[in-house]
């Protein structure tokens, strides 16, 4: 069966998964209710917590990635009836009071360790997110407008990403042919941001981001529905409610962030925007306005033509067995870890090129598998994430619940007898991916509620992105990175010119972040909304990122991350500027330090999400950083490095 559950051997096997899931909880729901307050209810909360996650975050994984119709249906349907199931116990009263008679119960509490105080707080976190504390009639309409957040986010993510059509003899003939013909029709699915031709990226902006009164409409339902059930559970706004817990707190102290952060990238924002311009003069002296769709198109030609970094140069030095090799040395020097191959059992994997590995540590044993789904297929879709499919846990009997995870990759299937090589890119995705999974590895939690990543969304993306500071790192990268045919090592002027070659027009790539951070804020700020959809992205955009708003446009509905990101989207930020942080002060010096490394596992990772965020931040930098630091970190990576500068010249 899939991941070795017997069950899954077939698509109707979710069914009985599920099955046996909802009875396992039903018993644990009595049990609940029938004990008396202590350190045993958390327990069997987060045993409930576990027989339900167990079926759910495997079906999460095997709707997206499997290459069978019938095994992505039945875990879909799996998901659905298991998140139903979450809703009803999130309101069910009577388990609700055995852990408030816990949480008031102050000579019990005293006793527990900070780990089972936490974990009690979060589960009473997720009863009042549902309306647990209202009257009836208030509680079933927090579950109404739960199933209803639930379907309006699937349709606006479907909505985003459907292709628009124009009649053809709207565009000049000699640039059709860059669109998919559909009888008398041109299909625009993207941008084509990477397209020469400014008049293709024009054309393909204006259309694939023509406003749409459908997508519109359930944008500001969405929106709308966020705020009511917020306020009807007691918070201000829908971004106060998303942000308990997180390392900002609150919607005061990220919008602190992002304004500072916006004042400190302005200057260097411009030139950046200067240098563009003189681009697009040089390249098209008929039209040399700056907009929005030549951004990524100018600052990819800038980078090329300053520093000479065609992924091909690249490419024969990091075959996947060498990238592999260099993460397996980088975890044993830091961390004590190995990752080893491992034999997989018939139907246990979904492809097979799917690899199995074990990561083992050199005295603690086995710690748990990570499953390699890194080549490209017919429907699998093309992004590089992370799932949790087990979480790690201290059972009842003592032993530890591994945990598993998948790490999913979009790299090109090599030519028979060659490697498989990637580019600079695909080798810091790995990397990226790999920091996660580490993070899963060693979160050894004593509650799979609260294992591995867990954790707060703008906490989770600090030891990825940590990972993304090794990969840029000359010293880690000659450890592995050889030609395939040659055997010769990478030379350290390649390295140096790749990571400065990042630097160029960083700052607009990061201004641009803020803008879409900035607007994800006001959208689940105070309602009613005092302007529309699309008057708050003309305004925001000409104020915090400088170029023009395009009329007709409406680029909120592509913005696909306000499903899972909403009120969140600064995370990405904020993360990357505690990793940079954590790099420069722990790491930079010698970024295979053995005593850095186990204070890291030690402070950050073993905790997973049982910890306050700040807290382990605190532990790992000795000192509690403020929103200024946050901004400092990430402005001073943006300062080209004066040696490789000189060597280049």
């Amino acid at each position: 069966g899939l991941f070795g559950v017997p069950e899954l051997s077939c698509p109707e096997g979710f069914q009985e998964a599920q099955d046996k899931a909802l009875q396992e909880s039903e018993q644990l729901v009595q049990k609940a209710c029938s004990t008396p307050p202590g350190p045993e209810t958390v327990m069997i909360f987060d045993q409930l917590s576990d027989s339900l996650c167990r079926v759910a975050d495997l079906a999460d994984f095997v709707k997206v990635a499997h290459p069978d119709f019938a095994f992505r249906e039945a875990a879909e349907e799996a998901c659905r009836n298991i998140g139903t199931v979450v809703e009803k116990l999130n309101t069910n009263v009577e388990l609700c009071q055995s852990l408030r008679r816990l949480l008031a119960d102050e000579t019990v509490m005293s006793s527990l360790d900070p780990e089972t105080r936490r974990v009690a707080e979060l589960f009473m976190f997720d009863f009042e997110i549902s309306g647990i504390h209202l009257d009836e009639e208030k509680r079933k309409k927090a579950v109404d407008l739960n199933v209803r957040i639930l379907d309006l986010c699937n349709e606006f993510l479907i909505g985003s990403h459907i292709p628009n059509k124009i009649d053809k003899h709207v565009l000049p003939e000699h640039i059709r042919y860059n669109f998919t013909a559909e009888g008398n029709y041109l299909q625009v699915a993207g941008l084509h941001a990477d397209c020469p031709d400014d008049l293709v990226r024009e054309a393909a902006y204006k259309i694939f981001l023509h406003s749409n009164a459908q997508q519109l409409a359930r944008l500001e339902e969405l929106l709308a529905s966020r705020n009511s059930l917020a306020q009807l559970v007691g918070y201000d706004t829908f971004a106060h409610r998303a942000l308990q817990g997180t390392m900002a707190k609150n919607p005061e102290t990220v919008r602190q962030f992002l304004e500072k952060l916006s004042e400190q990238l302005s200057k260097r924002t411009q030139k950046d925007f200067q240098m563009m311009t003189k681009m697009k003069m040089k390249l098209n002296p008929h039209n040399s306005m700056l907009m929005p769709w030549d951004h990524p198109y100018y600052s990819g030609v800038l980078r090329a033509e300053r520093y000479n970094i065609d992924p091909g140069l690249y490419c024969p030095f990091f075959s996947l067995g060498a990238c592999m090799e260099g993460l397996n040395s980088l975890f044993s020097q830091l961390l004590g870890i190995s990752l080893y191959a491992e034999q997989t059992k018939r139907g246990e994997i979904w492809s097979e090129d799917v690899r199995k590995l074990a990561v083992v540590h050199e005295t603690e044993g086995l710690l748990g598998y990570i499953y390699c789904d890194f080549f490209q297929r017919p429907d699998k879709p093309h992004q590089d994430c992370h799932f949790t499919v087990r979480g790690g846990r201290l059972k009842e009997n003592g032993e530890y619940q591994l945990p598993v995870v998948v790490l999913m990759l979009s790299l090109p299937n090599s030519a028979r007898g060659a490697p498989t090589l990637l580019s600079p890119g695909m080798m810091e995705n790995l990397f990226h991916e790999m920091g996660h999974a580490m993070h899963s590895m060693l979160g050894r939690t004593r509650y799979q509620h609260v294992t591995g990543t867990r954790c707060p969304t703008d906490f989770a993306e600090v030891p990825s992105i940590l990972m993304e500071y090794f990969a840029n790192d000359y010293r880690v990268v000659n450890q592995f990175a050889r030609h395939y045919k040659t055997g010769q090592p990478l030379p350290k002027n390649m390295v140096s010119r790749l990571c400065e070659s990042k630097k160029v027009c960083a700052a607009a790539d990061m201004q641009l972040q803020v803008f879409y951070a900035v607007l994800d804020q006001i959208y689940h700020g105070k309602h009613p909304l005092k302007k529309s959809t699309t008057e708050i992205l003309k305004e925001t955009q000409e104020k915090v990122y400088g170029l023009p708003y395009v009329p007709n446009t409406a680029w909120q509905l592509r913005f696909s991350h306000l499903v899972g990101y909403g009120a969140k989207y600064y995370s990405y930020l904020m993360s990357r500027a505690v990793a940079s942080m954590v790099w420069k002060q722990c790491f930079a010096q010698n970024p295979f330090d053995r005593a850095m490394g186990e204070r890291y596992r030690r402070e950050m990772l073993a905790h997973g999400g049982g910890k306050e965020p700040m807290l382990m931040v605190q532990g790992m930098l000795q000192k509690s950083p403020s929103v200024e630091d946050f901004v400092d970190a990430l402005v001073s990576d943006l300062d080209h490095d004066f040696e490789t500068f000189i060597m280049d010249s």
